[in-house]
């Protein structure tokens, strides 16, 4: 198929809209029109990965966290990231990123986390907000049921667990054609008075240009009348981190146990234990330190995450435990995500996940 294909679906999974501004996800490296066989997952694209592809014949890396996060002035090999790039670009390998807004999204890193711990119920710890638009717009009565079908069917009128979302009322429109106009109803140079519905539905901003196309095709006047709207208020379904509980509640020390165990992790940082029972988890794959005050406010006995530095720990405050479980530790299972996602929508393409361990940190236990 065409690398098109995959990048496409990857995109519907984890808008790029969904990124943090220093990120750089997306396609890194190759055409959307090149023709693929397979796909190597990893959480890093490193050479060994790189060299590991050329091997197996796997025509596209598709990686967590992205080889290029600033801009290249030169290419000379002088460090990994440029060796990593001429290399794949030599033998012909696209290299994808999906960092930031596959973190963002309800069913991705953080909800494998989760899943991994036995955590029920989560939901969004810290929403993104300005992803969000309302579209209003007006058409005539008999109209109205085509015109709401084609704004759902594209992706308008989502809202949490509820979809197909709008406000309709009626009211009376006016308008006259000049001598160059094709009016749908009524003649040039007269007003003319239609019964109209005006309909206001939100969207992903993603999503605007495939909804402004459903709009004017089912849209029956040959001028589409239409208002654009910011909206400020968050996502429900899409942000940094993520907070649920257990089932029972579970000591401190026996919690980390439990961590240690289903997540692989070697060593676990922490700070002073409280003598509490946990119940309330709040989590986030990679460095999440910034989210410190959103688990403490939304009632998290533990926040699991990563990239702690020293003096970060006395924010804890006797207030929740911070455990770091390492970066490398809390993503890892990011490429199993990954493989369950796109194994499910194109089961005849070759996906493999990495045999290389490309976590640049070791322990001496």
């Amino acid at each position: 198929m065409k690398l098109s294909q995959l990048t496409t679906f990857l995109e519907t999974l984890a808008p790029l809209a969904y990124q943090e501004d220093y990120d750089n996800s997306g396609l890194i490296i190759g055409s959307v029109d090149k023709e693929i066989s397979g796909a190597l997952i990893s959480l890093d694209c490193t050479e060994a990965v790189v060299d590991e592809a050329i091997e197996k014949g796997f025509d596209i890396i598709i990686s967590h966290h992205p080889i290029i996060f600033k801009g290249l002035k030169k290419l000379n090999g002088k460090n990994y990231v440029e060796r990593v790039v001429m290399k794949a670009i030599k033998h012909d390998i696209a290299i994808y990123a999906i960092h930031t807004n596959f973190d963002h999204v309800l069913n991705g890193v953080n909800a494998k986390i989760c899943q991994k711990l036995g955590i029920k119920g989560y939901s969004i710890l810290s929403r993104k907000g300005n992803l969000l638009k309302k579209l209003v717009t007006y058409f005539p009565v008999e109209h109205a049921e085509k015109v709401r079908t084609a704004l759902f069917k594209a992706g308008a009128g989502d809202i949490g667990n509820y979809s197909e979302c709008s406000f309709n009322t009626e009211g009376l429109g006016t308008f006259k054609g000049n001598e160059s106009a094709n009016p749908f109803v009524g003649e040039k140079g007269v007003r003319h008075h239609e019964n109209e519905v005006r309909i206001e539905t939100v969207y992903p901003i993603y999503l605007e240009r495939q909804i402004i196309l459903a709009l004017h095709e089912a849209h029956p006047y040959e001028e589409v009348a239409y208002d654009i709207y910011s909206l400020d208020q968050s996502h429900p379904q899409v942000g940094a981190g993520m907070i649920g509980w257990l089932d029972q509640e579970m000591e401190e020390v026996e919690f980390l146990k439990h961590v240690k165990k289903e997540l692989n992790v070697k060593v676990i940082r922490h700070t002073t234990l409280n003598n509490k029972k946990i119940k309330r988890i709040a989590v986030c794959g990679g460095s999440g330190s910034f989210l410190l005050q959103q688990a403490i406010s939304a009632g998290a006995d533990m926040f699991i995450t990563s990239d702690y530095k020293y003096h970060e720990f006395f924010d804890a405050d006797k207030k929740i435990v911070i455990a770091d479980i390492g970066h490398f530790e809390s993503e890892q299972f990011t490429q199993e995500l990954l493989m369950e996602f796109i194994t499910e929508k194109f089961p005849n393409f070759a996906l493999r996940l990495t045999t290389q361990n490309t976590n640049p940190i070791n322990y001496l236990i």
